[in-house]
C-alpha cells in the first residue's frame, strides 16, 4: 500500500511496509487513488515526492500474484500479467500527465516496472549502496509493451544505454546510471537521497508555476509517449499579455 503526506507545497507518496513493494492491482489501485488526491488538491508550486520503505523502491509486477490467482492456469496466470500491465499503464499515464514537477527517490532497488515507475517522475535521485535499476524481461523471457520502451527512450541518453538496458539486462548502479543520463544524483545513503529531492522540490515549489502549463509542456516533450498512453494535449495561455 501507499500512504500520502502533504508538507508546505510537496506531496510526499511513499510506498510502505518492508516488503519489495510488487505492483499488484492492491498497490497500483492505491497509488492511482493517491495521484488522483494530489492532482486535484493541487495548486501553483506543488510537487510531488515519491518514496519506498524498505531495501526496494519497487520489484515491478506482482508475477506470484498473477500465479497464485489463476488457479493454477498458466494461461489464465498470462492473462492476469497483461491485466496488471494495463492497470500500470494507467500509473505511468497519471504521472506524465500530472500538472506539477515530479521527483523520485530511489532508495533500494527498481527493478522491471519498478524502474519504469521511477522514471515516470521528472527527475530521480538515488542511492549508491544496495540498488540498482534493472529491466528483467529479458531474463524473464517477457516482452515488453510500447509504452515502456517509449518511456526507456524518453530517458535513455543514447541508443548504447537502450541497448544496454533492454538488451543486456544490466544491472544499473546510481553512479552509472548518473553517467548514462538516467537518473538525475546519486547519494551515499538512502536519507540523503531523499533529502536531495526535498531540497529540488522546495527549489521548485518557489518557482510558483502554474501546474496545468507545467503538465502540458511536459507532454509535449514525449510525444511518441503521450500517444501511446492515449493522452491528449492543450494549448494553454495563461499569462498576461
Amino acid at each position: 500500500m501507499c500512504t500520502l503526506e502533504k508538507r508546505g507545497n510537496i506531496f510526499f507518496l511513499t510506498l510502505t511496509g518492508a516488503d519489495d513493494h510488487r505492483l499488484n492491482p492492491t498497490l497500483i489501485s492505491s497509488i492511482r487513488s493517491s495521484l488522483s488526491k494530489v492532482k486535484s488538491q493541487s495548486t501553483r508550486g506543488s510537487v510531488l515526492i515519491t518514496v519506498a520503505e524498505g531495501k526496494f523502491f519497487s520489484n515491478g509486477l506482482d508475477i506470484a500474484w498473477a500465479k497464485s490467482s489463476s488457479g493454477g492456469s498458466p494461461s489464465e496466470a498470462v492473462n492476469l500479467l497483461r491485466h496488471m500491465i494495463n492497470l500500470f499503464k494507467g500509473v505511468v499515464a497519471d504521472l506524465i500527465s500530472l500538472p506539477m514537477p515530479t521527483i523520485a527517490a530511489v532508495t533500494g532497488h527498481a527493478a522491471a516496472g519498478g524502474m519504469l515507475l521511477a522514471m515516470s517522475h521528472d527527475y530521480v535521485m538515488m542511492k549508491r549502496d544496495r540498488a540498482v535499476l534493472y529491466m528483467s524481461e529479458l531474463d524473464l523471457g517477457m516482452t515488453l509493451p510500447e509504452f515502456c520502451i517509449a518511456l526507456v527512450r524518453s530517458k535513455a541518453s543514447t541508443p548504447e544505454v537502450m541497448r544496454d538496458v533492454l538488451l543486456r539486462g544490466m544491472r544499473v548502479k546510481a553512479d552509472d546510471a548518473v553517467a548514462k543520463g538516467l537518473i538525475d544524483s546519486a547519494h551515499d545513503s538512502a536519507e540523503k537521497a531523499v533529502e536531495a529531492a526535498v531540497r529540488m522540490g522546495d527549489e521548485l515549489a518557489k518557482r510558483n508555476w502554474d501546474g496545468e502549463v507545467y503538465g502540458e509542456i511536459r507532454k509535449s516533450l514525449n510525444p511518441e509517449l503521450i500517444n501511446l498512453l492515449g493522452l491528449t494535449s492543450k494549448e494553454l495561455v495563461k499569462t498576461r499579455l
